[in-house]
Parts: structure tokens; C-alpha cells; sequence
């Protein structure tokens, strides 16, 4: 079921068992979703709430006031309710109904404001919510986000999202990763597995206490001394397998390739520490994550952590990206294209790509009048997670090639800008031929400053 459901409407399940935890409570029930509802409320919906003075602080005192859970015995695995089962059911039939191909947190909210059989109608009346008006204006949400989802270059189809790695190489070939990749390879053969896991490599990564990947990691009591400990209470690497056996467990091979991905998004054309340890943190999976888990770690606490020293250094690909998602919100969408990143690349001013458009005569004005005609404008702005098209990774995973053909470590504007070029079906390239440019001058444009 949860395959169709969106992070962050799974997120706001999550909390509610988390929530039943912290209530004490002998299963899931419906208050505990709403109480998450409450708690993840962002955007809109947060208003929604807002209007009525509804907080989480407020909902939850007056719950459990009125709301006898029984005692949860830590002891006892603690399940969901067959109710609150039947209204995430209906919540695929409002996802349906509206259009969308997954379940939003409006979808749940939806559903439990449909729902008759427990007791949250009555508890949101007492706070004055009026339900008639919030679910007309939650029906007319999904209905936007499903038109503003539209993208010319956004294909339904689901591909593989993952690079496929070939040798361990094609990731660990610049000294920080070889060497993280060597001390796990010797933890492995001095260990009873033969297949590389999540937990070699994180053990490996903090094996090197002055890196200041460790120091960060230190500070959220991630240390080589405490994940060690914990991993020797490890009984089972059942949390590593799910399909098929590899040179990497199939969860470190998830990590390694989002790891890939994360890198080439912050502008990298090597895999370093950082992008593993926040590839991990993407995975969710196996027996280093679980370790983190344990240890009651913020993934996103830990992800800011480890990003914020790479965006101080400002690397021109990360600069073009974040513009690009700005550029997204702007128009109202969460979908970035290749346009966006044409858009980026104007936007940063100063690399090697933003002076040929110039020299082009190609303004951010102009382009974004393009733009703005080939895609619209969405109908609000999105707080959900930014993703990008097909062509867009494409465009990514050829400036990645490009800066490694150069030996560069950093992807550049340059890159991209000709990255652009190599995929002719693509929006960038057809906004730049209306804009009166074509690949043959931003080919001979970049030649110029090589």
C-alpha cells in the first residue's frame, strides 16, 4: 500500500506511531493520525489549522484528557488498528477520485475528516473547525497539485532511478573515498561476510577521527567508538538483503547509487564521504541506518550538518540548481526541467555558461518569458519535495561524464550549458533555438574560454 504514498504522507504515519509511543498507548488508532496530521501540517494546511488556533500543543492535551489509549507494554509490538487501516485504504480512493497518482497528506487529512467512526470529527468541532469549508478547499488542492504536476518533459513511466556500477571504481577513485573503500574491504575479510555492507562502510568513514565528516558526525554522538559498540549487538544482517547478492549488499548498493546522485546535485563529479553518509541518510535502509536510528539521530539535523561546509564553498553547480528550484516555486510547480536549469545557469552570472549566454545576448528576462509560456504557471506554491525529469538527470548524469573527462572535480556551468546541447529534445534547447540560438554557437561559445 505505502508504495503509492508520497514521503511526506509517510512521514505523518510514521509520527503518528510515534505519537502512540509517546502516549503509552496499546495501538495506532485514528487521534494518533490526526495529532500528526496537526504536528507535520506545513503550507496551506498549516494555515487551515492556524485559523481555528488549532496546535499540536492544544490537540494533544485535550486528547489525552478525553481519550483513554490503555497502557502500550514495551514488550508487545505495537500495531495499527483495523480503523485506522480502513482509513488509509480510503485514502487510495480520494487520491483516485482527485486525480493523483499517489497519496498526499491532503489524502489523509481528507480521510480523517470523512471518517465517522472515531472520534475526531467531534474533537476538531469542539476547536470550532468547520469541516464543510476546510474539505472544499483540501478537494481543491489535490486538484491543483495534480494539474501543476504537469510537466512537458515529465514522463509517467517509471524508469530505474538508480546508476547501475560496474566496479567499485567508477565511485571510489578520487584518495578520500579509496581509502574509505580500502578499510572496508579489510573490515570485510576480517569479518565472516563476503558481501561489502552499509555498516563496513560507515565503520570505515569513521574510522578516520580528524576528517571533518567525522567531527560532524561526532557531534550527534556518531562516533567510531559508539557505532562499533552498537554494531557488535548486531545478531542479524537480515536488515541488509532484500532481493539479490552483489560486491555490495543490495542496501549498500542503494546507498552507493544515491550517493552518485547526491553528488552530482551538489555539484560534485567524485564521490566523497559526505555524499555516502548522506546517501544513507536518503536509503533509509540496512544496518548503518538502523544504527543511526538507534542512536535517535535527526536525518535532516545530519543532512544540514554535512551540507552546510559544501554550499559555503559555493561550487557553481550547486549555486545553478538552487536557483532552479527557486525558479520551480516561483512558476508553482515541484517539477524541475532542463529550462530550469537554463534558467540557473543565466541566473548564476559567473561561470563559463552564464558569459557565453551572455555573449549570446540571452537575458534571464527573455528566457524566463519563454519559459513561462512553454510550461505555465502553477496554481500555488509547493511545499513538497522539488524533483527532476528525466532529461533533467540526463543533463546531469552528462555534465557529470564531461568534468570527469576533464578530471575536474566539480561540475561547472560550462557542463551543464553544454550537457544542454547533447539532448536536442529536451526544453532548455528548445528555448534557447527560440531565443535565436543554437547548439553549433554555444559549442564554439564554450571553446572560447577552454
Amino acid at each position: 500500500m505505502f508504495e503509492k504514498f508520497t514521503e511526506k504522507a509517510i512521514n505523518v504515519v510514521s509520527t503518528s506511531k510515534q505519537i502512540a509511543k509517546e502516549m503509552d498507548s496499546t495501538c495506532v488508532v485514528s487521534e494518533h493520525l490526526l495529532l500528526a496530521l496537526v504536528r507535520e501540517a506545513k503550507g496551506i494546511c498549516l494555515k487551515i489549522f492556524q485559523s481555528y488556533d488549532i496546535t499540536y500543543e492544544k490537540l494533544l492535551a485535550y486528547v489525552a484528557q478525553n481519550k483513554d489509549f490503555g497502557k502500550y507494554e514495551t514488550t508487545a509490538e505495537l500495531v495499527f488498528s483495523n480503523h485506522y487501516k480502513d482509513i488509509l485504504k480510503n485514502c487510495l480512493d480520494f487520491a483516485h477520485k482527485s486525480g493523483n497518482s499517489t497519496v498526499l497528506y491532503e489524502h489523509l487529512l481528507l480521510a480523517v475528516l470523512y471518517d465517522t467512526k472515531s472520534e475526531n470529527v467531534n474533537i476538531l468541532t469542539h476547536f470550532g473547525f468547520d469541516m464543510e469549508k476546510s474539505c472544499t478547499l483540501l478537494k481543491k488542492l489535490v486538484q491543483r497539485k495534480t494539474r501543476a504536476m504537469y510537466h512537458p518533459e515529465f514522463e509517467e513511466t517509471k524508469e530505474n532511478e538508480y546508476e547501475k556500477i560496474q566496479s567499485p571504481e567508477t565511485l571510489f577513485d578520487v584518495e578520500e573515498s579509496s581509502k574509505v573503500f580500502e578499510r572496508a574491504v579489510s573490515k570485510l575479510s576480517a569479518s565472516n561476510y563476503e558481501i561489502l555492507g552499509t555498516e563496513q562502510i560507515i565503520s570505515s568513514i569513521l574510522e578516520d577521527k580528524d576528517s571533518e565528516l567525522s567531527k560532524i558526525m561526532a557531534q550527534y554522538g556518531i562516533t567510531d567508538d559508539n557505532f562499533n559498540a552498537a554494531l557488535s549487538n548486531i545478531q542479524s544482517r537480515q536488515s541488509e538483503y532484500e532481493e539479490r547478492q552483489i560486491i555490495f549488499t543490495p542496501n549498500a548498493f542503494l546507498t552507493m547509487n544515491l550517493a552518485l546522485q547526491t553528488a552530482k546535485e551538489l555539484g560534485s563529479s567524485v564521490v566523497l564521504p559526505e555524499h555516502i553518509v548522506l546517501g544513507l541518510l536518503k536509503a533509509k535502509k540496512g544496518i548503518a541506518y538502523d544504527i543511526f536510528k538507534q542512536m535517535r539521530i535527526s536525518d535532516n539535523d545530519l543532512a544540514h550538518s554535512i551540507i552546510k561546509p559544501i554550499e559555503k564553498q559555493m561550487p557553481e553547480t550547486l549555486t545553478i540548481l538552487r536557483l532552479a528550484k527557486e525558479e520551480t516555486r516561483r512558476l508553482g510547480k515541484s517539477v524541475v526541467g532542463t529550462e530550469m536549469f537554463l534558467l540557473g545557469i543565466i541566473g548564476e552570472a559567473t561561470g563559463i555558461g552564464a558569459r557565453v549566454l551572455e555573449n549570446l545576448e540571452i537575458t534571464i528576462k527573455d528566457a524566463r518569458i519563454i519559459v513561462e509560456r512553454m510550461i505555465g504557471f502553477g496554481n500555488e506554491y509547493f511545499d513538497k519535495e522539488i524533483i527532476f525529469t528525466k532529461r533533467a538527470k540526463k543533463v546531469l548524469e552528462l555534465a557529470w561524464e564531461l568534468a570527469k573527462k576533464e578530471k575536474k572535480n566539480k561540475i561547472e556551468s560550462a557542463h551543464m550549458l553544454l550537457a544542454i546541447t547533447q539532448v536536442q529534445d529536451c526544453l532548455a534547447m528548445k528555448a534557447l533555438e527560440q531565443l535565436g540560438v543554437d547548439a553549433v554557437e554555444i559549442k564554439e561559445g564554450i571553446k572560447k574560454y577552454q
